[in-house]
Formats: structure tokens, C-alpha cells, sequence
């Protein structure tokens, strides 16, 4: 980095019972940077949100990473990227219905994938979010 200074370093995290395991942030944030790690449908007694249902997990996840921008200082306008990664791509419109409703004014890049599966196999979907604010004086 060039100057020498180095920027700090802040994170959020959403009690996953994954964190501590795994060794990660719900989301970071670096300078102007915030990154959202793979979100999960996890409810805060670590059972799976929304079982069988696309929209509801994709809604939860990005209800689980909205506060986790917040705490980062954060919001939805905010968010320049998202992944929406499937474990059944044939299900998008489900996912792209909860994406819509956060992002309809937004309109951040956006990927959709389908995965092999997750770490539970209740998971039919997971999130990422990039986002970008401005500077504090």
C-alpha cells in the first residue's frame, strides 16, 4: 500500500454457529469496502430458515446480510454486486423474486449460479454481497 498507512479493518458477524468454526466474518469491511461472506439461510438457533422454499431462505439470507451492512455502517443502496448461488438453477425465478423486491431500484451487477450443494443439504440457497460507501471524514 502505497503512503505506508494501513487501512482498518472492522467486522460484523451474524452468530452463525459456522463462524468460530471456520474461522470468517459474516462481512468485512476494509476502507470504502465492505464483502458479505456466503450467506445461508441459518436462524440464530443455527436450524435452517425456511425449509423447502427458495424465496423465503434468499429472503432470509439477504435480511441476515442487511444487517450485517448495518453494522458496518451499511445499506442495501450500498451494494454494487451480488451472487445468488442455487443448488437448483431451475429455481431462479423463486430467488430472483426476493432479489427484485430488495433491488429493484438498485439494480447492482448480479450473478446467479447453481452449485453442487452446500455445507447443509436443508440450503437451497446462498448470497454473497459486495458493497462500496463513502468515506468518513
Amino acid at each position: 500500500m502505497s503512503g505506508g498507512g494501513e487501512l482498518s479493518r472492522r467486522r460484523a458477524s451474524s452468530g452463525s454457529p459456522l463462524e468460530p468454526v471456520i474461522g470468517f466474518s459474516r462481512a468485512a469491511r476494509i476502507g470504502d469496502v465492505i464483502a458479505v461472506s456466503g450467506t445461508a439461510p441459518i436462524g440464530s438457533d443455527g436450524e435452517t430458515l425456511c425449509p423447502g422454499d427458495v424465496e423465503g431462505q434468499t429472503r432470509a439470507c439477504f435480511e441476515i446480510a442487511k444487517n450485517a451492512l448495518a453494522e458496518l455502517g451499511a445499506d442495501l443502496r450500498n451494494v454494487i454486486r451480488t451472487r445468488i448461488m442455487l443448488t437448483d438453477a431451475t429455481r431462479w425465478k423463486e430467488a430472483a423474486k426476493a432479489h427484485g423486491d430488495c433491488f429493484a431500484d438498485i439494480q447492482p451487477a448480479c450473478t446467479f449460479v447453481e452449485v453442487k450443494g452446500f455445507i447443509n443439504s436443508e440450503w437451497l440457497v446462498e448470497i454473497e454481497l459486495d458493497a462500496i460507501v463513502e468515506s468518513q471524514p
